[in-house]
């Protein structure tokens, strides 16, 4: 039996090749978290599939990859910066129709090396409370928990973890490297951007560096 050939690709999150990935993430959270009412949420919130715009998930500080085969969409993942040290990585996801082979792990290695390459010395992330194989596979890479793993995970909400990859911090101490104009100005709409969508959710509090400080 022939294996099937993927290729993963770079892409806008408003591209067409990324619709299916919105488009199901969207349908997913809506449909799992349909009865939950453990996310706090103010009034006017956007939704957590809106909250972050395209933007940040473009270089210079974001990223957003696909896996295509056959023409089609079958997985994909981003990331958006959270600091000068710490990428975030948002939008995992692999169609129903392809799970289970080792599609998601795929995409964590190709983000975590694509934000190791860009200058991030960390990720951080977050998945729900249901999402108990993205908890599993978070782990089998080798991601730290940032909460209880003990305790029921409806009670804690968005379930966050973090890792450690690339090298020590450059020199420079800029974090990701802006080498032209247009780098730094894009860069800076993006932290502004960034900055936006967490008037809705803070920062995190609780990072690795407390947990091993």
């Amino acid at each position: 039996m022939t294996e099937p050939m993927d290729t993963i690709i770079v892409t806008g999150l408003d591209s067409p090749k990324a619709a299916p990935l919105v488009e199901a993430l969207g349908e997913e959270y809506a449909t799992r978290y349909e009865d939950y009412d453990g996310f706090e949420k103010l009034e006017g919130e956007p939704e957590e599939i809106d909250l972050f715009p395209p933007l940040v998930f473009e270089e210079p500080l974001g990223t957003l990859l696909v896996v295509r085969r056959d023409g089609q969409t079958v997985a994909g993942g981003a990331f958006m910066y959270l600091d000068d040290e710490t990428a975030e990585i948002k939008r995992v996801w692999t169609s129903p129709n392809h799970r289970r082979q080792g599609l998601s792990r795929t995409v964590m290695t190709a983000l975590e090396d694509a934000a190791a390459t860009r200058g991030y010395r960390r990720i951080y992330l977050t998945t729900g409370p249901r999402q108990p194989e993205a908890v599993g596979l978070y782990l089998a890479l080798g991601y730290t928990a940032l909460f209880d793993l003990d305790a029921d995970p409806e009670t804690i909400a968005h379930l966050a973890f973090e890792k450690e990859v690339g090298e020590e911090h450059r020199d420079d101490g800029r974090g990701v490297l802006l080498p032209t104009p247009a780098d730094r100005e894009k860069a800076a709409a993006q932290r502004a951007a960034v900055a936006e969508a967490h008037r809705w959710h803070e920062r995190p509090a609780l990072r690795l560096k407390d947990l091993i400080s």
